[in-house]
């Protein structure tokens, strides 16, 4: 059965990853080498609970070896590896269990922080597991107790990584070997999420105890240009930023501060840590909320209402002097939101700012704001 997923109400189609397409093909390596006949499809149960039927492509047999591969199909989600093909190579070996290697076109971790050690094929704790179940099944069945050495190989895929987030993570040469559910989700944010908590766990992992948070180009380039920060320790989160704080409590990270446009972070007024419009919008009513409390009348407050941006919002604030209370009420519910995300031996700090300079720049900022800019700020 085709699984689908309702996605924004258009029904798309799943895929399965790379990890899927190297745990079928050395599945059917594997029974090619043990059993011997040939093996047009493979059945394999995924971590999610879904088994698919894989076709198998390229067989190539040798001295000791069988060879061959699946063809990967991301199903409606927009995916660099959509369509290459990822190969297992299985040969017997004169040890005992599954020894897993990475071939051509297989990154290598550089850095730590990675789901793998440093100097290891890039093949994931997932995907492992499930190459090494898989095979051990069909060692079990053909009743050969003796070793296997399973290589996987893209050869596509040193060519690809150079547009995937590889290189910047550490991991050269390829691509990864992904999964955790062997799965691909339609249109999914996790493999953005997932990236985010790598970046996380390799500073972490190189001995930092302080996260400067981002949510994409407009808090990086406030930050660089008008606060005159560095990047050091810097992580962008896209709209993610409660999987973000999340990821960087379990890393370790003491000090955190969130710098942010008031079009993304407004949203943390309500409680949203998803800043996407996908989960949400409520900028403008979260805006006509602080207003209202800050004494606004009620043509001010329909004025408001009928506002399509956040800046067009607070120039109306402006014009009738309650920019700056309206910013310190959006500041205590911005407060509450991430103190309640965080365990209380965390720092968290954060600004909101607009691009419109002649609405301030930094609109509003936490206590601690400054103390923590200090972390991050260029020398004069």
């Amino acid at each position: 059965m085709e699984l689908t997923r309702n996605i924004n109400g258009r029904l798309l189609r799943c895929g399965y990853t790379t990890g899927s397409c190297a745990a079928g093909a050395a599945k059917a390596a594997a029974q090619m080498l043990l059993r011997g006949g040939a093996v047009d499809a493979v059945s394999l149960m995924t971590p999610k609970g879904v088994e698919l039927t894989l076709d198998i492509l390229e067989v190539a047999r040798g001295d000791g070896f069988v060879s061959c591969a699946v063809r990967k199909d991301s199903g409606d989600d927009p995916d660099a590896t959509r369509g290459v093909l990822v190969y297992a190579r299985v040969r017997k070996t004169d040890g005992t269990g599954v020894v897993i290697e990475g071939g051509a076109g297989v990154g290598r971790v550089t850095r730590p922080g990675l789901d793998q050690p440093v100097g290891s094929a890039a093949i994931n704790s997932t995907p492992r597991r499930m190459i090494t179940e898989n095979v051990a099944e069909v060692c079990r069945l053909a009743g050969y107790a003796g070793g296997i050495e399973v290589t996987v190989s893209i050869p596509q895929g040193a060519e690809i990584a150079k547009r995937t987030f590889n290189p910047r993570m550490g991991i050269e040469g390829g691509l990864s070997v992904l999964g955790t559910s062997g799965i691909v989700e339609p249109m999914s944010n996790q493999a953005l999420i997932d990236t985010i908590a790598v970046e996380l766990r390799q500073l972490a992992a190189a001995g930092a105890s302080d996260l400067l948070l981002t949510p994409g180009n407009y808090g990086e380039d406030f930050s660089v240009g008008f606060l005159h920060l560095t990047l050091k320790n810097h992580v962008s989160c896209s709209n993610f930023i409660g999987d973000a704080l999340d990821a960087a409590a379990a890393c370790g990270f003491r000090r955190i501060l969130l710098v942010g446009h008031i079009g993304k972070l407004v949203k943390l007024g309500t409680g949203h840590t998803n800043t996407h419009s996908a989960a949400g919008d409520g900028r403008i009513e979260t805006l006509l909320a602080c207003a209202l409390e800050a004494g606004a009348d009620l043509p001010l407050l329909r004025h408001i209402l009928a506002c399509v941006t956040t800046d067009a919002a607070l120039e109306l604030l402006r014009d009738a002097g309650l920019l700056a209370p309206a910013m310190e009420i959006l500041g205590r519910r911005i407060d509450a939101t991430l103190l309640r995300r965080l365990p209380p031996d965390i720092t968290i700090g954060w600004l909101v700012f607009t691009n419109r300079l002649d609405l301030g720049g930094t609109l509003v900022q936490s206590d601690n704001a400054e103390t923590l800019l200090q972390l991050w700020r260029e020398p004069k």
